[in-house]
C-alpha cells in the first residue's frame, strides 16, 4: 500500500492520523502516494522557526551559509538517481527531470559560489558607498542590509517540485531566513523525498527548513512584518493572498510569480533560408513540448510578420509531427503526459476558450497517440498549435498551461510590440533577428512588459540557455499578470530577503557598526608594519603611513618612454600648460599609483601572499614635478575564505601631496595568510 506524505514540523517527521486523499501516477494512473489535509499545527511551525531555525542561521556568515548549499547540492546530487525515478512518475520525461532535479541542485551551486564572491564574510552587507552628512566628516550615513528576525514562507507550483522549492530557499538561507515550504499537492510526493535527504545529510541548521505538506490553512494568519511569503501558482489565487488581512494591513511581504502569456516575436528580417528561422521555430516547439508545456516561462503567443505566418505555421507543424508522446521513462519519448488527469481537463478548457477566436493547425486536444501507456489511464495530450484569427482577442488573455501555443501576425514592429504588451506582463519574452536596430526597438518596447526578455540569433545560438529557463544570477519574475514580483537574480535575490537600513552615525560608530572600515574614522599606525601580520592578527584599520617621495622631472621622462605613454600632459610643455586641468607638465596617474606601491610595499616574504587588483581608482588632484608624494594604507575589510587558508584584504590608499590634498584614492586587493594570533 502506498505510504502517507509526512510533514517535516519542528525538528520531526508528522504522520497524519488518516491515510488521506490518492495521488496518482501521471503515466499509469496508478496510486503514487496519499496526502492529507491534515497537517501539522502551523503557528507553532512559524514560531519554531523564528525561535529556532532564524537564530541558528544568523550566527552564520554569508560565506558559511553558502558553503552550506554547496554541501547540499553535492549531498543531493549522490541521490539523483531516486529522484529521477519518481520525477518520471510526475509524468517528467528526463529531459524534464533535468530541468527540476538538476536545475534545482545547480541552482544552489549558483547562489553558494555568488555568496562566496559578492557578499562578504560576516553578516552585513553595505549597500552603496558611503555618503557625506557633515562638512567636516564626522556625521556620515551609511546603507546597510541585515538579516530579518523572521520566517521565508514558500508556496510553490505542482510543475517544478524540485526546483521550484530550491530557487525559493537558496537566497531565503542565504540570506538569514528560515523557510517553510509548502509544495503543491499533486507532486508533492517527489519534494518529500528531496526533503528527507535534506533533513538527513544532517548540514542544515535546526529549524532552517521545515516542510507542510497538505493544507495551508492558517498559514498566512500567523504571520507578521518581518515575514515573507513567495508563491508560484495562478493569477486567481495570487490575488487572494494580495487580500489578506496581514498582507493589506499586516506588513507581510508577498513576491507572486502568477500566469504569464510568454511570447516569442520573429523579427520582420529573417527569411525562410535565414539561420534565424529554424532557430525560431526549434524553440517554439521545444517550449511547447518541455514540461508538457507546463512551464510559466513556456511560449505561448507566437508574434510574426503577417508574410512569414504560412511558412512558420507549416515548419512548427512538421516539428510537431515528429514528436513522440509517451511514457514519461522512456527513452524515445519526447513529450510526457500533464501533471494529472484534472490538469489535462483544465487545458482542454482553455483550448476551447482560445478556438474562439483561433483554429487548430496542429493536434487534437482529444486525441492522442500514446506509446508505452495507456492513452487514457494517463494524462496525455497532445501538442496543439492554434492560428489566430485577425483581432483575436483570447490568445492575450487565456492561458492553456499545456503543450499550446497560438500563431499571432504582425504588421510593422510597432505592432508587434502593441501585440505582445497585450498579455498585461509576462515573465519572459524572446525576439529571433539579426538586424540590431530591430532588437532595439523591439527590447526597449518589450521591457516595461517582461521581467527578462532573450535576444536570439546566429551569434549567441549555441551558447543560449533558451526562452524557457530561468537562471539564477538572472531575475525571475515580470510585471502585471506575471506577478510583479522577484525571485533570484543572484545577490539581489538575496536582498530581497533582508532589510535595507540607512544608518547616520560618526565614521568610528559606523565601523564599529559594519565591521567595514569608513573614510574618517580612526587609522591604527603601530610599530608592525601591516603587511607582516597575518589574517588573525590584523585588524580593520591598521594603517601604514609612507615616507614621502619626490616626483622628478626625470621619473615623468622616464615612465614615459618606458611604458610608450607620451601623451602631451607629461610631454609636451607648452600644450600642457595651454591645458586648464594641468598648466604644465604633470606626471602620470599610473606613475603615482606605482610610487605609491614602492613607498607602502614590504618586499619581504610575508602574510601577504598577491595583490589581486585595485578598485575605485581615482585621480583627484594633478602631481607635477618636483612635488612630493605619501601614501596612507588602512585595512578596509578583511574576509576570509572558509574552504581555504587565505583571505581577502581589501585596503584603503589614500594619495595626497605636501599639501595634503588627495592626488588619488583606490582600494588595493591582497591575498593574506591566515595564520594564528
Amino acid at each position: 500500500m502506498s505510504h502517507t506524505l509526512e510533514s517535516y514540523a519542528l525538528g520531526s517527521w508528522f504522520t497524519p492520523e488518516d491515510e488521506g486523499a490518492p495521488l496518482a501516477d501521471a503515466n499509469t494512473g496508478e496510486t503514487v502516494a496519499r496526502i492529507s489535509a491534515n497537517g501539522p499545527d502551523v503557528a507553532a511551525m512559524i514560531d519554531y522557526a523564528r525561535r529556532v531555525g532564524g537564530p541558528a542561521l544568523r550566527a552564520l556568515t554569508f560565506h558559511q551559509r553558502a558553503l552550506i548549499l554547496k554541501e547540499l547540492a553535492t549531498y543531493l546530487t549522490g541521490h539523483k538517481d531516486e529522484f529521477y525515478a519518481l520525477s518520471h512518475r510526475t509524468g517528467a520525461t528526463r529531459r524534464d527531470t533535468m530541468v527540476d532535479v538538476d536545475g534545482g541542485f545547480g541552482t544552489l551551486f549558483s547562489f553558494s559560489s555568488k555568496g562566496r564572491r559578492e557578499l562578504p564574510n560576516s553578516t552585513v552587507v553595505l549597500d552603496g558607498p558611503l555618503e557625506p552628512l557633515g562638512r567636516k566628516g564626522t556625521f556620515v550615513g551609511q546603507h546597510v542590509y541585515t538579516s530579518r528576525p523572521g520566517v521565508a514562507v514558500q508556496i510553490n507550483a505542482f510543475n517544478f517540485p524540485v526546483w521550484g522549492m530550491l530557487e525559493k530557499l537558496a537566497p531565503a538561507f542565504l540570506a538569514g531566513m528560515p523557510s517553510i515550504v509548502k509544495p503543491a499537492g499533486q507532486t508533492s510526493y517527489l519534494t518529500e523525498a528531496v526533503v528527507r535527504r535534506m533533513v538527513e545529510s544532517g548540514l542544515l541548521p535546526e529549524g532552517s527548513l521545515q516542510l507542510l505538506v497538505g493544507t495551508h490553512r492558517g498559514l498566512l494568519d500567523n504571520l507578521g512584518p518581518q515575514d515573507i511569503v513567495g508563491f508560484t501558482g495562478s493569477a486567481a489565487t495570487g490575488a487572494l493572498l494580495r487580500e489578506h488581512p496581514n498582507v493589506v494591513r499586516g506588513g507581510v511581504q508577498l513576491n507572486v510569480e502568477a500566469d504569464s502569456l510568454n511570447c516569442s516575436i520573429l523579427g520582420p528580417d529573417v527569411r525562410v533560408e535565414d539561420p534565424e528561422f529554424d532557430l525560431f521555430v526549434k524553440q517554439v516547439v521545444t517550449e511547447m513540448t518541455v514540461k508538457a508545456g507546463q512551464k510559466c516561462t513556456a511560449i505561448r503567443r507566437v508574434i510574426v510578420p503577417e508574410p512569414m505566418a504560412d511558412a512558420v505555421t507549416e515548419a512548427i507543424s512538421d516539428r510537431l509531427s515528429a514528436v513522440v508522446v509517451g511514457a514519461a521513462d522512456r527513452e524515445d519519448v519526447r513529450m510526457g503526459p500533464l501533471a494529472t488527469l484534472d490538469q489535462r481537463a483544465e487545458v482542454r478548457k482553455a483550448v476551447k476558450a482560445l478556438l474562439a477566436s483561433a483554429d487548430v493547425v496542429h493536434g487534437d486536444p482529444d486525441e492522442v497517440e500514446v506509446v508505452g501507456a495507456d492513452a487514457e489511464a494517463g494524462a496525455f495530450m497532445s501538442p496543439i498549435l492554434l492560428r489566430a484569427r485577425p483581432d483575436a482577442g483570447e490568445p492575450h488573455e487565456v492561458e492553456a498551461f499545456g503543450p499550446v501555443s497560438t500563431v499571432i501576425t504582425y504588421d510593422g514592429v510597432a505592432q508587434a510590440v502593441e501585440l505582445a504588451a497585450r498579455g498585461t506582463g509576462s515573465l519572459v519574452g524572446s525576439v529571433v533577428t539579426h538586424d540590431p536596430d530591430v532588437a532595439r526597438e523591439i527590447v526597449l518596447g518589450l521591457a516595461p512588459w517582461h521581467g527578462r526578455i532573450l535576444v536570439l540569433d546566429r551569434d549567441d545560438a549555441k551558447e543560449s540557455t533558451g526562452h524557457g529557463s530561468p537562471l539564477p544570477m538572472l531575475v525571475h519574475g515580470g510585471p502585471g499578470r506575471a506577478g510583479g514580483g522577484e525571485e533570484m537574480g543572484g545577490v539581489r535575490g538575496v536582498k530581497h530577503h533582508m532589510q535595507r537600513t540607512a544608518i547616520q552615525a560618526s565614521p568610528d560608530m559606523a565601523t564599529a557598526i559594519t565591521g567595514h572600515w569608513t573614510t574618517g574614522s580612526r587609522r591604527d599606525v603601530g610599530e608592525v608594519h601591516p603587511f607582516r601580520k597575518n589574517l588573525a592578527q590584523l585588524r580593520i584599520g591598521d594603517t601604514i603611513s609612507s615616507a614621502e617621495r619626490t616626483v622628478t622631472r626625470e621619473d615623468i621622462d622616464h615612465f614615459a618612454e618606458f611604458t610608450g605613454d607620451t601623451f602631451y600632459a607629461h610631454t609636451d610643455e607648452e600644450a600642457a600648460a595651454a591645458n586648464p586641468l594641468f598648466g604644465g607638465i604633470v606626471a602620470h596617474g599610473y606613475l603615482v599609483v606605482s610610487l605609491a606601491a614602492g613607498l607602502f610595499v614590504d618586499p619581504a616574504p610575508g602574510p601577504v601572499l598577491a595583490n589581486f587588483g585595485v578598485d575605485n581608482l581615482r585621480f583627484l588632484t594633478p602631481v607635477k614635478e618636483g612635488e612630493t608624494i605619501r601614501v596612507q594604507l588602512t585595512a578596509k575589510q578583511i574576509t576570509p575564505r572558509a574552504n581555504a587558508d587565505y583571505g581577502e584584504v581589501r585596503w584603503d590608499a589614500l594619495v595626497t601631496n605636501e599639501r595634503d590634498e588627495p592626488v588619488a584614492t583606490y582600494d588595493v586587493l591582497t591575498l593574506v595568510a591566515k595564520g594564528d594570533e
